[in-house]
């Protein structure tokens, strides 16, 4: 059990830190990179929890909402479960490769594939994509699109450290962006709203106002003031 009695102990004034074999090495090292947006990315799940929590469960009728109840439980077990191992593979990112300790429990298969029979399961209850998706919605849905781009830096900066990173450690990360972006699209379906899609450049100008027509009717409203 870990037993932290100090927060701050000085020893890091300098810009220097303690791997977990007691190693020392700059803050700016790339392990430590890796590490750190790991550390962010907990973080920002733990906003996605939070945004979820907010969610109104009666409708504007005063009826009720169970999928909005149905998307509190999933988000609150599923990312509890991966904060816990997101802070695991923190551990372990801490580590030189040979030196991991023998007592640490680190991310496995079992993992990985959780993720994927997850995302499966949710991808069952969607449409085929026909457009790509601009990572935006409610807030929880635009925070989970958020945290899938925090994934893809840190697998960018994992893939850097080569050989000095477990496979299995890169495999999960990967999945795990798939999984995020599984679930924005199952939120919004579960909460009725409508994905916004990336438009072709050449097919916007038609979808409405251009933006001449916009600023022109901005400087309108302004003269009416």
């Amino acid at each position: 059990m870990v037993q932290i009695n100090r927060v701050h102990t000085g020893s890091g004034d300098s810009g220097e830190t303690s791997l977990v074999d007691g190693s020392r090495v700059l803050k700016s090292h790339p392990r430590l990179m890796v590490v750190g947006l790991c550390d962010e990315l907990n973080t920002s799940l733990g906003l996605v929890i939070m945004e979820s929590n907010r969610l109104s469960e009666i409708a504007h009728d005063g009826g009720q909402r169970p999928t909005v109840r149905r998307v509190k439980a999933v988000l609150s077990a599923s990312m509890s479960r991966v904060q816990q191992e997101l802070f695991d593979l923190g551990a372990e990112l801490a580590c030189p490769l040979d030196a991991i300790p023998e007592y640490m429990e680190l991310i496995d298969e079992n993992d990985s594939d959780m993720l994927l029979e997850e995302l499966d399961a949710w991808n069952q209850k969607l449409t085929p994509l026909k457009s790509f998706i601009m990572p935006t919605g409610s807030p929880p849905v635009a925070l989970v699109h958020h945290s899938r781009t925090m994934v893809r830096r840190l697998e960018r900066h994992m893939v850097g450290l080569g050989d000095e990173i477990r496979p299995i450690a890169l495999q999960y990360v990967n999945r795990l962006s798939d999984w995020l972006f599984v679930l924005a699209r199952w939120i919004t379906h579960c909460l009725g709203e409508s994905e916004v899609l990336w438009v072709p450049k050449g097919q916007r100008a038609v979808l409405g106002e251009s933006p001449k027509d916009i600023q022109e009717s901005l400087e309108k409203d302004f003269d009416e003031l």
